[in-house]
């Protein structure tokens, strides 16, 4: 049979997704999904195997498809951290990226070494979602266990690994650990060593191959049947993928909004920001995605429209009756901790209520807050340089919701651009799968295979200054409360 087809796997923090897309066009041609254990910060933490195990369960569904996949990549959750046996066993669950609980390690390693020097090494500084910030987590709470791991290596990594029998990683995601330099495309073995010291760094952490370079082979070892003999890919991060499977270009800003929400760009020069708000991350190609990442985005939607006991199609219609800024309501919304503003230990906060308030202005309120505070974050990019000129592009599952669409449109008085693939970090994931196959570059098969996006939302003409505005207040009284 002819392995005319690639496949796309999107390991999330929620779930595993795999596409198949056809090897010559990149049209899609099947879907599966298997849910991942679910995880609530301050601790959060999944087992390996689990991930394993659903993306077993996701080739199961597409079984007859299996003899036709030619090439298979993984875009993985970032920075989570991966520690393995002499027998390939997780020595513990792995802390993942919006676990808030090596907060005083990040303070501890800032300590260590000024913020400017980890900002100009690696594009990031030390906070709680960093990989750095775990190894120093788990050293402190469980000695010497780093010391016995035979691998340490990221979330996609270990997919990777399972597949292939080989230990690599590429710039992209290693770019989220705190230890690799995106500049020159290498480790940092120093810095990992101001986490856990006295380790033979380049004994544990994977090999660093090129985006679009193979990983390996599927081997009978790997127990997934009939996908054995497919070529595997370098994999990356999920946002690295979702940048490929959405052709980002030069000059667009993404506003990302899952478990956690994103604002980035693409950018042909690192950003190195001291403050740490901007992760200076590497892409999957040449370049970079200087990103900022906030840790409460569609778990803030759905725990407001739980309390009002809507579906989400009642929840998008009640915050669309609601006018620009909600009467004067603000929700900041730091319901698990936050990782922009480094608050860890934050709650929400709910400002302006009077006795006149609404149930349509609460349900706005709450998109208002995830927004702004991304916003916020786009600022900062811009600040930096970041080209801004293109499209403003909506992804995530809050791209399929009609309030969030219309409201950042009103926010930022553009219009909203998205994607007709909902699974983005998927498509991705099979456009570096396709390019591990031909040896072609990454940005060229995204290229091709580059999804007609469509205008979504237009701003509705008033002006959004005072909303932002009255939210960058609220947001810093809450912040002076939270680090009182």
């Amino acid at each position: 049979m002819a392995r005319d087809l690639v496949a796309g796997v999107d390991s999330s923090t929620q779930s595993c997704t795999v596409q198949l897309r056809r090897l010559d066009d990149g049209a899609v041609v099947a879907e599966a999904r298997a849910p991942h254990p679910p995880t609530t910060p301050p601790l959060s933490e999944q087992a390996p195997e689990a991930w394993w195990d659903a993306l077993r369960a996701c080739l199961a569904q597409i079984e007859g498809y299996l003899p036709r996949i030619a090439a298979i990549s993984v875009g993985g959750q970032g920075h989570g951290l991966v520690m393995l046996d002499g027998a390939d066993r997780s020595l513990r669950p792995a802390k993942l990226w919006n676990d808030t609980q090596s907060a005083p390690d990040a303070e501890r390693l800032l300590k260590a070494l000024p913020a400017s020097e980890w900002a100009e090494r690696t594009g990031s500084v030390p906070a709680p979602a960093l990989t750095v910030s775990k190894l120093a987590w788990t050293e402190r709470n469980h000695p010497g266990l780093v010391a016995r791991a035979r691998r340490v290596m990221l979330p996609s990594d270990y997919i990777v690994y399972r597949l292939a029998g080989r230990a690599v990683t590429e710039r992209g995601g290693s770019s989220g650990t705190g230890y690799f330099d995106p500049f020159r495309n290498a480790w940092d073995f120093a810095l990992a060593d101001l986490a856990v010291p006295d380790i033979d760094w380049s004994a544990k952490l994977p090999a660093i191959v090129a985006s679009n370079e193979r990983a390996g082979i599927v081997g009978d070892a790997a127990g997934v049947g009939a996908l054995a003999g497919a070529v595997v890919g370098a994999g990356t991060g999920d946002n690295m993928t979702a940048a490929l499977g959405l052709n980002v270009l030069e000059g667009d800003i993404v506003v990302s909004l899952g478990t956690s929400g994103t604002i980035y760009g693409r950018s042909s020069t690192g950003v190195k920001d001291v403050t740490g708000a901007i992760n200076g991350y590497a892409d999957a190609a040449d370049g970079f995605l200087p990103m900022v990442t906030t840790l409460n985005a569609a778990k803030v939607t759905d725990a407001i429209r739980r309390l009002l006991g809507l579906s989400y199609e009642g929840f998008d219609e009640l915050a669309l009756e609601a006018p620009l800024g909600s009467d004067g309501l603000v929700l900041v919304p730091y319901f698990d901790g936050e990782r922009t503003p480094n608050l860890p230990d934050a709650t929400g906060t709910l400002l302006g209520l009077r006795s006149t308030l609404t149930r349509a202005c609460m349900a706005r309120a709450t998109i208002e807050g995830v927004l702004c505070g991304l916003l916020e974050g786009g600022d900062l990019l811009a600040r930096h340089g970041v080209p801004q000129g293109g499209r403003l592009i909506l992804t995530g599952g809050a791209a399929r919701s009609k309030a969030y669409r219309q409201i950042l449109a009103d926010l930022t008085g553009r219009p909203v651009w998205v994607c007709p693939l909902a699974e983005t970090a998927a498509a991705g994931a099979a456009v570096q799968a396709a390019a591990a196959l031909t040896a072609a570059a990454t940005d060229a098969i995204a290229a091709a295979w580059a999804p007609a996006l469509e205008i979504a939302a237009e701003p509705m003409g008033a002006d959004p200054g005072a909303v932002r505005q009255a939210y960058r207040q609220a947001a810093a009284a809450a912040s002076a409360t939270q680090r009182a």
